[in-house]
Parts: structure tokens; C-alpha cells; sequence
């Protein structure tokens, strides 16, 4: 349809076309496409409706969010094997099953609440460590959330956090249950061990070309060409537009003078305070302090906890009472004040340590400054490119066209395969990292108008231009790389068999030593390690053998993916006492507590889920997780 409206009687054939289907619905009515469960509808938990756009969004955001982790995009694939795609449904599932639970109950959390959360928000801090409404207003518009729809999300969290925490509250693990937890991880155990590697595996000789042959018949799939996609891109976003902006002293030094008050760290003072009932026992106290008598002592006399007497190291604006605070800050340090008649009574003020206030030099924070108008610029940039782009695009222009329109710099791959590698095995390098433009497109095709991926509080816009279909490649092709892996497992097998025969041994009643000499390979020692151990020369498969193996018996098994073999001996295993007032058994008591606390959560939810019913579109489920494809 883009390409088609393209030129003048592109446009005029489409108007038609849409003028006719207006009249259609208006003669026979759209109703019915809202019937039933539809394409739109991605599920139904009690009175939500979810759509499969809205999931989409979800299931997007997730998979860019582990991509940046992991330090390289998700495949669908690779999604759905990690079970990412039925954790995020569950989570979508389980927060609408709690709306449902807030909204029958009755529950709401006030205003002040949900601003106090947002307030201490550390994403919406600036330089001085405050509340920016700016920053605040900038990044909730590139999440695409006006002021209210984030309020109102930020008001859901905090009811499905308010009856989380009521369900899951007093839960505590059992005492045996720390107890055998505690064991099972402290558990300690030492090993003898030898390596057996390719020295060990003997002469394999090349293989005849009827073997290679037969081997390759056998194991065809393994070298089979993926299939490719040459795709392009663009990526719109503030980190990258940042770089384009210079911004001038003049104009940073000017935000710098606007914003100085709040740049700078106020004075703080050790204040404390004690509160009488009438001008005549504040006086006599101040009389007795001043006579010898300490504040604390007169505090203990009236029976205050130190929590009613010090209010800590605050700065004056900290200080709920004015005539306190000024009473607090007139003082010199160690001094006590006369009476002060404040809001609560009248007070005796003692000051102790006194912190400076700090107001920055502009040259200090120049370039934090200028780094803030730079992204603010940005980001405003970013949203004027954004609909630019999107002229474009809506005009019939492909992502490179509109790039070229736009000055901005498109991307293109000739050839690259789901996991994100080119046809010569290396990873795909000029792909931002974090970026998943790779599995998307891989769910798309040629000619699709794509949708736009969100990246770092911005946008990406892809086109798929070729597809090279996956094939079977011929054993010419790949004769090097079937040969090495015919003899790799040709090693393997033959390295299988001597530490078989080796454990055999060992199991009749022979030495470890001797073995070893026979095999010409040393005995290492592992001694005193944890089932989280990570050791070095030790490969975590190794470690994990050895917990499966009892005190004095022996094992074996292969590492570097079966080039070499391990075979050792359990020499030790030992389980320290329990200590109930160390902290490492405090943190996996807290821990515990955590996971138990979740599965009564999640029994909560299911039951909720259980009686208000919860149906699940599958063909939208299975096109938006790529399952389909």
C-alpha cells in the first residue's frame, strides 16, 4: 500500500479504494469484528481484556532488557528455550489477576502516596540529588506514558505490592529448614583428580572418504547453511544524537546560575531536641544545664528514648518545626539554647557536629551541565526525527530512503542469521549492543511496513530486503569442518573408553598414582571447595560430578565439550556446624523467607486467577513469541 501511493495515481486508485471500504462499513456496520476473541484480544483475566499489542509491548521490552544483560540481543528461539516467553505471560497474567483482586476489594492508595513514591524515584533525580519535573516529564514521554497513565500504573504497582505484602506477611522459614539448607551449601568436599586429553586418546587416523562420507550423511543437519536476511536499520536516540550537540559555556553556565540553590549541599547540624510542657520546667531545666547538669541526663530524667530527643544531621529545611530550626541553627556547636516556644511545646535545642554547606564552582560541574542540556536537547530532537521519520515512511519511503532524507545514517547488513553472526561466523558488529533488531527481523518479511523497535529512549526502524533460505550444503562445501568434527568425536569416544576403563580399575582396588604414571598425566588436588566453587583448572562440570559422587568412590566426566575427560576420586567431604548468628545464614534466612513469601504469592494469585477465570489466546501468544515462525 506504501509503495503503491507512492505517485500521484497511486494515491488517486487508494482513495477510491478507502472511500469505497468507508462506505461499506457505514452501510453494514464494524460491529462485528469486536465479537468473539479476536486477533486483537490477547487475554481475558476476569473483566481485563489485554490486547496482543499491548503484550507485544511487554514481551519486546523484556527481551531488550535481558539482550543489554547478556551484552547481545535474544532470538525468538533462544527466548523460548529460557522459558522467557511463559514467564512474561505469567507476569502479565498474575498483574491483572491482582488489579481484578484490588478493584473487588475496594482498595486505593491516596495521591500523596503515589507522588511520595514517584518523588524518591532515583530515575527522576537531578544533578543535586532532587526531584527534576523536566527529567521526570522527558522520560516518562519517551516510554511513551502522558503524566496521568503513569500515575495511574504507579498507583496499580502499589496496590499489587499493598496485598502482596498483606498475603506474604509473617511468613517465616523453619528452623530445620535453615538448618538443612545451611548444610547443603557450606557441604565441603576434596578431590584427586587427572585429566586425560588428546595425548591420551592415541593416533587417530585420517578417515577414509567413504567414512567421512557416511559421517556427514549422519550429521548433515549440524552443517547446514542458516538462513540469512540482509536487513537495514536506523537507530534515533539521545546517546546517539547527544554527540551531534555542542553546547556552549554561555548557555551552561546560565542553566548552572537558574539551578544553583539546588546544586548546592545546604549546612547541616547535629540537632536534639527536648520538649516541655509549660516556660517554667524548660527554664529550670536550662538553669540546671547551665549549672553543670548534662542534656542527656535531663532527657533521661524524663524518661526519653534517644529516637524522641535526636533528630539527626539535618539541614534547616529538614526540621519539621520553623522556631526550632532557627533556634538549631543561631547556635554555635555544643551550645543549648533558652526556651524556644515551637509547635509542640517549648523546647530546649542542643547543637552538635555542624557539616559546612557546599555551593559548587561552575568550572566543578561544567560538564555535568553541559552533558544534561545536551541530553534534554536530545531527547526533544529524538521526538521531532521520530515524526519525521514517520512522514516518511507513512509516504511510501524505505528506512534507507528516509534516512538519506533525514541526514541520519541507516545500517545495512547483506547477510546475517538468527543468532546475530554473518555468513563467516563472526558476530554481526555494527549492531548496538542491546539492540534486537536481528530476531525481529527474522519475524517479519520483505515489504513489510515495520513497526518501530523503542531503544534506549528511542526508536529503531528496520526493513527486511532479502531473504536467503536455509539449505543443505554439500560435503565439498564443508569438507574441513566435517572432518574436524569427526575427529573430534573420534577423540571423545576413544578418551570415554580409557576413563571408563580407569574408574574400573580404581573400583577394584587400584591406585590413582599408578594410573596416572600409566597414562602419563599427573594427579591434581581440589581440596575443601563448595558446590558453588568456581576453582581454577577445575571446570564446573568437575565440581558438580564430584557432589554426585560419595566419600571414597570415583567418577568421570567430559568437559571441553568432550576433548578431554576427567576422572577423580572423592578423598573428603565434610559439613561445618551450623552457626545461627552468622550473617551468611541470616541472609539465607531472609532469603528463604523471600521464596516463601513468592510461592504464597503465587498460590494467592492462582487461586484468584482460579475463581475469576483466565483465557489465553494461543495463535496470538505463538505469533507474538515468534512460535509460529
Amino acid at each position: 500500500m506504501r509503495k503503491a501511493s507512492s505517485n500521484w495515481l497511486g494515491k488517486t486508485i487508494m482513495a477510491v479504494v478507502m472511500g469505497v471500504l468507508i462506505v461499506s462499513f457505514g452501510i453494514w456496520g464494524i460491529a462485528d469484528i469486536f465479537k468473539g476473541f479476536g486477533q486483537s484480544t490477547f487475554a481475558k483475566v476476569g473483566g481485563t481484556e489485554i490486547s496482543a499489542e499491548q503484550f507485544r509491548q511487554i514481551y519486546t521490552d523484556r527481551l531488550q532488557q535481558l539482550g543489554r544483560q547478556f551484552g547481545r540481543p535474544l532470538t525468538p528461539d533462544q527466548a523460548r528455550a529460557f522459558g522467557i516467553d511463559r514467564q512474561v505471560l505469567q507476569q502479565t497474567l498474575a498483574e491483572a489477576a491482582l488489579d481484578e483482586e484490588a478493584r473487588r476489594m475496594g482498595l486505593n492508595q491516596s495521591d500523596a502516596e503515589v507522588l511520595r513514591t514517584i518523588y524518591n524515584d532515583p530515575n527522576f533525580k537531578g544533578l543535586n540529588g532532587q526531584f527534576d519535573p523536566q527529567r521526570f516529564q522527558s522520560v516518562i514521554r519517551n516510554f511513551g506514558y502522558t503524566e496521568g497513565r503513569y500515575i495511574a500504573e504507579q498507583r496499580r504497582v502499589g496496590l499489587r505490592r499493598q496485598i502482596a505484602g498483606t498475603v506474604s506477611s509473617g511468613i517465616e522459614p523453619t528452623k530445620s529448614m535453615v538448618e538443612a539448607l545451611t548444610r547443603f551449601q557450606n557441604e565441603q568436599r576434596s578431590i584427586d583428580y587427572v585429566t586425560l586429553g588428546a595425548a591420551q586418546a592415541g593416533t587417530i587416523d585420517p578417515p577414509s572418504p567413504e567414512a567421512l562420507a557416511a559421517y556427514f550423511e549422519d550429521h548433515k543437519v549440524q552443517f547446514r547453511a542458516p538462513e540469512y536476511r540482509k536487513i537495514s536499520f536506523v537507530a534515533i536516540t539521545p546517546e546517539e544524537i547527544g554527540k551531534w550537540e555542542t553546547v556552549s559555556d554561555e548557555d551552561a553556565r546560565k542553566l548552572f546560575e537558574e539551578r544553583k540553590d539546588r546544586l548546592s549541599t545546604p549546612e547541616k547540624r547535629e540537632v536534639s531536641q527536648i520538649v516541655f510542657p509549660d516556660a517554667g520546667e524548660a527554664q529550670a531545666a536550662r538553669a540546671r544545664i547551665a549549672s553543670g547538669t548534662s542534656f542527656d541526663d535531663i532527657a533521661k530524667e524524663r524518661k526519653l528514648n534517644p529516637a524522641d530527643v535526636n533528630l539527626g544531621l539535618v539541614a534547616k529545611s529538614a526540621i519539621l518545626d520553623p522556631a526550632v530550626g532557627d533556634a538549631a541553627f543561631a547556635l554555635p556547636t555544643g551550645e543549648v539554647s533558652q526556651p524556644v516556644q515551637g509547635r509542640f511545646g517549648i523546647a530546649l535545642v542542643k547543637v552538635g557536629k555542624i557539616e559546612p554547606g557546599v555551593t559548587p564552582t561552575y568550572e566543578s560541574l561544567a560538564q555535568q551541565v553541559k552533558n544534561e542540556i545536551a541530553s534534554e536537547r536530545a531527547r526533544t530532537r529524538v521526538a521531532e526525527l521520530r515524526d519525521k521519520m514517520e512522514d516518511e515512511r507513512g509516504g511510501g519511503s524505505s528506512v534507507i530512503d528516509a534516512a538519506q532524507k533525514l541526514k541520519l545514517t541507516a545500517v545495512t547488513i547483506d547477510a546475517v542469521d538468527r543468532s546475530g553472526r554473518l555468513p563467516n561466523g563472526q558476530v554481526a558488529s555494527n549492531i548496538p549492543q542491546g539492540l534486537d533488531v536481528v530476531s525481529q527481523a527474522f519475524n517479519s518479511d520483505v515489504g513489510v511496513d515495520n513497526d518501530p523497535i523503542q531503544f534506549k529512549n528511542g526508536y529503531v526502524w528496520y526493513d527486511v530486503l532479502g531473504i536467503t533460505p536455509s539449505r543443505e550444503r554439500t560435503l565439498d562445501e564443508v569438507r574441513d569442518q566435517v572432518e574436524a568434527k569427526w575427529r573430534e568425536d573420534q577423540v571423545s569416544a576413544k578418551l570415554r573408553a580409557k576413563a571408563t576403563e580407569i574408574v574400573q580399575k580404581l573400583d577394584g582396588g587400584a591406585k590413582l598414582a599408578d594410573e596416572a604414571t600409566a597414562a602419563g598425566v599427573k594427579v591434581e588436588t581440589a581440596a575443601n571447595f563448595r558446590r558453588e566453587a568456581t576453582l581454577p583448572n577445575v571446570p564446573a562440570g568437575v565440581i558438580a560430578a564430584a557432589f554426585r559422587t560419595a566419600k571414597d568412590s570415583d567418577g568421570q566426566t567430559s568437559v571441553a565439550g568432550g576433548s578431554q575427560w576427567v576422572v577423580f576420586r572423592v578423598t573428603d567431604v565434610t559439613v561445618p556446624p551450623v552457626d545461627f548468628a552468622s550473617n551468611e545464614v541470616k541472609q539465607l534466612t531472609e532469603a528463604l523467607r523471600r521464596s516463601l513469601s513468592d510461592e504464597q504469592v503465587a498460590q494467592y494469585v492462582s487461586k484468584i486467577e482460579s475463581d475469576i477465570g483466565v483465557t489465553v489466546n494461543q495463535a496470538a501468544f505463538a505469533q507474538v513469541t515468534g512460535a509460529n515462525n
